[in-house]
């Protein structure tokens, strides 16, 4: 295998043309917790986790990890007795490992041995021996119906000291941004801790998969996290084909990146405003918002929807783009180059923000390696990790390996890296969607998938925030079994409590923005 020749564990490359993917499964516990040292000892990170109730088939349950490696993914299973479903802890190899773990404790029983044991996605709404993902699960007339919504308790860690105080803030919070909790520990304004608290934005998605058509889950994945909506329906598709071989049209490859590219330039532009703004500059929020909303007006009139909800599907995609619209295309994007151009030059010098953005926030190379960072965030502290992108060991999926994608790297690892990234980023995917524009070949948009009984896939895109990943497995009579979509917001929460220690809590708001994460994509 790629990663030691000493390994018990025999893997088989997934089939496809999405990004390379790797299947195995470990003999034993211990088997996977030594993959899990040996793929962090090699620079690898940890990318999912999850779990699945396996009663129906193998008699008992199974735990799913994907770690990310220089040569692709390392799809990992894990049989699990129903008497026990008990696995060694490996957030003491991976700490992003800690809020998965516990998440799949919440939802399928999976436990750990050691470790957090904190409930993380479970609140007061079920008790804490209910577990919605198995298939027992039911009862009454709906899933849980007729538990109390019980208030609960939640174990912060406390600090003390002289001078030390608390700050809750949330989960309902003053603007229109979705619930969490945040707790400061502080000494007059300087943080000396956070800690996040999640899951109030829970609402089932995992299990309103299961027993679904494909076609249905392709509407409800695209819905998980709706400025993603492109990438996780790419990521879905992958695995929907991979598992049931479906090759896709060129025309349609190509179609799927021009709207991952508009997805990604549609964000990024919002949230160099939102940045301006925290920084109480707010002439460049109504700049870019004003960029934004034509951009979004192009993206309905050539696909029926400003965020190309639905568009991409497993098989292809269902919206298709005519050379009228194509020459729109590369003429809207030669105007945003110029304008965003001229706002670089008034953020970059702009003595206001600059004294906001730089040095706050810092998120250095190694802790974002230690916390399994991805995508904006990690390239922002000098690391050189895109999934569209060449590097040593890696070729990129189709039609990216022809596209030449230049990844953008700043080491400074702040706000203001985090921003300049994102307006290179415009940049690069501008020229990409031009090349796209320009050299989109003709042909079929949409190849025909049947479903194959107790088939799985895993599906990676690099989503404008980081990696995007859909695993999927298929019953016995090829409808949907189990479906699990990850955020790389998983891993990037973490991130901020560590960005924001020895900051000021007024920056918290421009830190976090920095990021800009998603709850309900953590939440599911």
């Amino acid at each position: 295998m790629f990663l030691c020749d000493d390994s018990t564990i025999e893997f088989t490359r997934q089939p496809g043309v999405g990004a390379p993917i790797w299947r195995g499964r470990a003999p034993s516990g211990e088997d996977l917790r030594s993959f899990a040292a040996a793929a962090h000892l090699a620079g690898g990170r940890l990318a999912a986790i999850w779990g699945s109730d396996e009663r129906r088939r193998a008699g008992g349950y199974r735990l799913h990890c994907v770690f990310g490696l220089d040569g692709g993914h390392a799809w990992l299973s894990l049989e699990l007795p129903v008497d026990e479903p008990v696995y060694l802890d490996l957030s003491g190899i991976f700490p992003a490992a800690n809020r998965m773990q516990r998440a799949t404790r919440d939802m399928v029983g999976i436990a750990t041995d050691g470790g957090d044991q904190r409930p993380w996605l479970r609140h007061g709404a079920w008790p804490a021996d209910w577990y919605p993902l198995r298939h027992d699960a039911e009862h009454g007339v709906g899933m849980g119906l007729g538990f109390p919504n019980f208030p609960s308790n939640y174990d912060f860690v406390q600090v003390g000291g002289e001078g030390a105080h608390e700050i809750p803030v949330g989960p309902i919070h003053a603007g229109i941004i979705e619930p969490g909790h945040f707790r400061f520990s502080v000494v007059g304004e300087r943080v000396l801790r956070l800690e996040e608290r999640f899951g109030y934005q829970h609402k089932g998605v995992e299990k309103l998969f299961i027993g679904a058509d494909v076609g249905h889950g392709a509407r409800l994945v695209g819905r998980i996290s709706g400025d993603s909506t492109c990438a996780y329906a790419w990521a879905y598709a992958d695995a929907i084909e991979a598992a049931c071989r479906v090759e896709v049209p060129p025309r349609a490859l190509l179609l799927r990146a021009l709207m991952l590219e508009r997805e990604r330039v549609a964000n990024h532009l919002g949230d160099l405003g939102a940045l301006g703004n925290d920084a109480a500059f707010a002439f460049g929020l109504t700049q870019f918002l004003r960029l934004k909303e034509d951009w979004l007006r192009l993206n309905s009139q050539m696909f029926g929807h400003r965020f190309m909800m639905d568009c991409v599907v497993p098989g292809g995609v269902v919206a298709d783009v005519g050379s009228s619209a194509l020459t729109a295309l590369v003429e809207q994007c030669a105007v945003i180059g110029t304008e965003v151009k001229k706002l670089r030059a008034l953020y970059d010098e702009h003595s206001g923000l600059q004294d906001r953005f730089v040095t706050t926030g810092i998120v250095g190379a190694a802790l974002a390696r230690e916390l399994s960072l991805t995508g904006m965030a990690a390239r922002a502290s000098g690391i050189l990790l895109d999934g569209r992108a060449y590097r040593q060991g890696y070729t990129p999926p189709p039609p990216y390996a022809a596209l030449g994608v230049r990844p953008v790297t700043d080491e400074r690892g702040d706000v203001a890296a985090r921003v300049a990234v994102r307006f290179d980023e415009i940049s690069e995917s501008l020229r990409l969607l031009r090349e796209i524009a320009v050299g989109m070949p003709s042909g079929a948009t949409r190849a025909d998938v049947n479903p194959v009984g107790d088939a799985s896939g895993l599906g990676v895109i690099e989503g404008w925030r980081g990696e995007v990943l859909v695993g999927v497995q298929f019953d016995h009579d090829g409808r949907l079994a189990r479906v699990h979509p990850h955020d790389p917001s998983w891993q990037a929460w973490p991130a901020i409590e560590h960005a924001v220690m020895k900051d000021i809590v007024p920056d918290f708001p421009l830190i976090n923005k920095s990021f800009n994460l998603s709850y309900s994509g953590a939440d599911l």
